[in-house]
């Protein structure tokens, strides 16, 4: 049975959620406020969790903050009653996987969630000689294993985050095609914010961090200034 943490300060978004998806077959696990949701977060494992954006004590963003930099990557969906973009744009930014704005529909958030855990899904180690077709990437001194979710530098596995993965392997099966903001919003997360590439920006930030011998000078993923950025062969 899959767990879910439920962060939310209305009793009644909480109540209405968790028959939703404990009718669903999952295990519903709750919080009221920040601090009791990063506490539980930090020492639970879960297969999901549904945050409020606005929460007493430590805001939905922070939370997601604190999550990715213990490197707990559990997909988080943001639930939020905003309607100003930058609020969700930086929820995406620090890592959540998607959100969504009240009021909602139980049905739309189940939907949500499987749509992100397809593309979620868990690393599955190296094995010799694997019986798994999968066409193998390789360029430079990176290695990407589509099926199985990894990816070797220099020969040594590293650790990204879903959004990460999409980009890298997005960008390697276009070797030295020029990819501008928009079509990455589009294509990596399903939005289109006219003029936001912050959050492009971020993720590509983050990439060269993992990827790249001097992040500040890249070599692989490169900007093509006007236009957007390649991966350069």
């Amino acid at each position: 049975m899959k767990s879910v943490l439920v962060v939310d300060d209305e009793i009644s978004i909480l109540t209405l959620l968790t028959f939703n998806l404990e009718k669903n077959g999952y295990q519903v696990t709750k919080a009221h406020d920040g601090q009791t949701a990063l506490n539980i977060a930090l020492n639970q494992p879960f297969d999901f969790i549904l945050l409020d954006l606005m929460l007493p004590e430590m805001d939905g963003i922070e939370i997601t903050k604190k999550l990715r930099q213990e490197k707990i990557e559990t997909p988080i969906l943001i639930l939020t009653a905003k309607d100003e973009q930058v609020d969700k744009i930086i929820g995406l930014e620090v890592g959540a996987d998607d959100y969504i704005t009240k009021p909602f529909s139980p049905r739309e958030v189940l939907a949500r969630m499987k749509a992100i855990s397809r593309r979620v899904k868990p690393a599955q180690p190296l094995q010799e000689n694997k019986l798994v077709e999968e066409q193998i990437i390789t360029s430079q001194n990176i290695t990407i294993y589509p099926a199985s979710y990894q990816v070797l530098v220099d020969e040594s596995e590293i650790e990204l985050t879903p959004k990460e993965f999409e980009l890298l392997l997005y960008f390697m099966k276009r070797k030295n095609r020029v990819i501008d903001r928009d079509t990455l919003l589009q294509t990596i997360w399903q939005y289109d914010f006219p003029g936001q590439t912050r959050i492009v920006d971020v993720h590509i930030s983050h990439l060269r961090e993992k990827i790249e011998a001097d992040p500040k000078n890249p070599k692989k993923l490169v900007t093509v200034r006007g236009f957007g950025y390649k991966f350069q062969e």
